[in-house]
């Protein structure tokens, strides 16, 4: 039987379906800037909305981080222990200087904001359905899959995302992925090959990362 999870909690009625959280952001001792990735485009995004009048803070849905028993529903646990090792996440982040932190660092300052985006995107499944839409300003990790992260994508959100609506809700059960981002979106293609529920419409560039053939079938 499913687990209950809180990210399938109500929100208040009178908040939009956008999801966000202040936690969304990664910045420690500037090592983000080491990417061409902005890694706190989310928080920008947020406040020129916020500048332009359009939203204020309690009218979005707060984001909750995904814990270990969310993630496992697509991730292998094999996967989520490598997370463990520091230079394991300076793979995926393609940051370097990651590798020489300690771990614990790594988990509060880089993957826990990943987790929240994670958690929000789930969020985002379930408001969809009752709203009839919603955005997670953050999340979209088309690199991961199941048991591999790359391209600063560490959970495979988008995966986890449907998975959690074809297991917890009734009614839904096909789902289109649309991606548009000049990268293949390999991850979720990995992860839904051999699913015939999911429709996956990809435009990317195919001469730039990550070139992932298998996952192009």
């Amino acid at each position: 039987r499913p687990h209950r999870t809180e990210l399938y909690e109500e929100p208040p009625s009178g908040c939009w379906p956008i999801v966000y959280s202040p936690d969304y952001n990664i910045t420690f001792m500037g090592l983000e800037k080491l990417h061409p990735f902005d890694a706190g485009k989310w928080g920008k995004v947020i406040n020129f909305l916020k500048e332009e009048k359009l939203i204020a803070d309690d009218l979005i849905v707060q984001a909750r981080e995904a814990t270990d028993e969310d993630l496992l529903v697509v991730h292998t646990r094999r996967y989520l222990n490598k997370l463990k090792w520091s230079f394991v996440v300076a793979t995926i982040t393609e940051i370097p200087p990651v590798a020489f932190l300690p771990n614990f660092v790594v988990q509060r300052k880089v993957l826990k904001p990943l987790r929240t985006q994670t958690g929000g995107t789930i969020m985002a499944g379930k408001l969809a359905v009752d709203r009839g839409w919603a955005i997670n300003v953050g999340g979209g990790f088309h690199h991961c899959s199941s048991d591999k992260g790359g391209g600063f994508c560490a959970y495979a959100d988008i995966t986890l995302a449907i998975k959690f609506l074809f297991e917890r809700v009734q009614g839904v059960s096909r789902a289109t992925i649309i991606d548009l981002d000049a990268h293949q979106g390999n991850g979720h293609e990995r992860d839904f090959m051999d699913d015939p529920r999911v429709y996956i419409m990809d435009a990317y560039n195919r001469y730039i990362y990550p070139g992932d053939g298998f996952a192009k079938r």
